[in-house]
């Protein structure tokens, strides 16, 4: 009901914002609407909050101590990782995804009659296809050819439409497909463009970093995560980093332009995210795509952890930079999505 009278009272105000005889009234509906605004962020606050509701199952994901792949490393030193793939949806995209979702709404760009419309190398697609018929919202993904068929597949599943793009141009093929899209039909698309939108890491802000501050009772002293939209790393490090000033950010990229880590970018081949701060990064780590398949599949044989390759590349650099660190350093990494989502691959032998 508030949806209804909200979509009404916003037309009735963009008519009388084209009557100079109306200006007026228009004040009036502006006031209207801002109330309306105002009770419908509550709700779906409250409404997101619920045991009960999908999204209140989004994160408070674990964080795991890595024992048989981090044997060489000195038990006086740590090294954790997030299990974000445990999240509904199965990557820890989907604290961005509904953190965009609701910011949208709450802004009222987002409304009933809207198609969801993004860039996506697969996770936050999937995110946003899980989400977004729940709430009511049609998803159009744009997509890289060749993400893995099993993304593909769960988004199809979902019933999000795929706009596949040039492989060779991976995600900055998709971002510019999707701008044009929007652009084109403003009033049926809400693009919530992730790689340029600070709810993104605002989500990591507010819900990751204070939840490894409170999982490691505050002794993390080394965070360090892949860069792909860059919202895990520049919202993580940002709020550790007002706990605790001397916590290490240390970003990862694939070594080379042309890789096998999907959803990581290889910055300087790449368009720089419009969120990341390079500032943030104490330093910055290439990982080969062969030595994060490998790690990948230690995971699953060794810790009983079935996760994507980006997460295999996050342990790689997070047991490297662990070996020269002192006694008492806490390493944290992420576990970035499930290995489910990548069963077709080779490298699993």
């Amino acid at each position: 009901m508030i949806e209804f009278e909200l979509s009404r009272r916003r037309k009735s105000f963009r008519k009388a914002g084209r009557d100079s005889a109306k200006v007026a009234a228009g004040f009036a509906f502006r006031h209207m609407v801002a109330e309306l605004e105002a009770i419908k962020s509550k709700s779906w606050v409250e409404a997101d909050a619920r045991p009960g509701e999908l999204e209140s199952q989004i994160g408070n994901t674990p964080l795991l101590r890595l024992r048989h792949v981090a044997r060489e490393i000195p038990a006086s030193v740590e090294v954790l990782a997030k299990a974000e793939y445990l999240n509904p949806g199965g990557s820890v995209k989907d604290r961005a995804a509904l953190a965009m979702i609701l910011d949208g709404e709450r802004s009222g760009g987002l409304y009933p009659g809207n198609t969801i419309l993004d860039a996506t190398s697969g996770n936050t697609g999937i995110a946003y296809a899980m989400l977004g018929p729940r709430r009511g919202y049609p998803v159009t993904l744009c997509l890289p050819k060749n993400a893995s068929v099993e993304r593909k597949r769960i988004l199809r599943i979902y019933g999000a439409r795929l706009i596949e793009t040039d492989p060779l141009q991976g995600s900055d093929g998709a971002q510019s497909m999707a701008r044009e899209m929007a652009a084109l039909d403003q009033e049926k698309y809400f693009y919530p463009d992730q790689y340029n939108n600070d709810a993104n890491w605002g989500a990591h802000y507010e819900g990751t970093g204070p939840e490894i501050w409170e999982q490691t009772n505050g002794r993390v002293t080394h965070f360090l995560s892949g860069l792909g939209t860059c919202g895990t790393f520049v919202g993580v490090t940002r709020r550790l980093k007002e706990l605790n000033p001397m916590v290490r950010a240390i970003s990862m990229e694939p070594d080379s332009p042309i890789h096998g880590l999907e959803g990581l970018k290889h910055l300087p081949s790449s368009r720089m995210p419009g969120i990341f701060d390079p500032t943030l990064a104490d330093d910055t780590v290439e990982i080969a795509t062969e030595e994060a398949q490998e790690m990948t599949r230690r995971l699953a044989r060794e810790e009983g952890l079935f996760v994507g390759v980006s997460s295999g590349a996050n342990v790689v650099a997070a047991l490297a930079l662990a070996r020269k660190l002192s006694p008492g350093s806490v390493v944290v990494t992420i576990l970035c999505d499930g290995g489910e989502r990548y069963t077709s691959e080779e490298f699993w032998g």
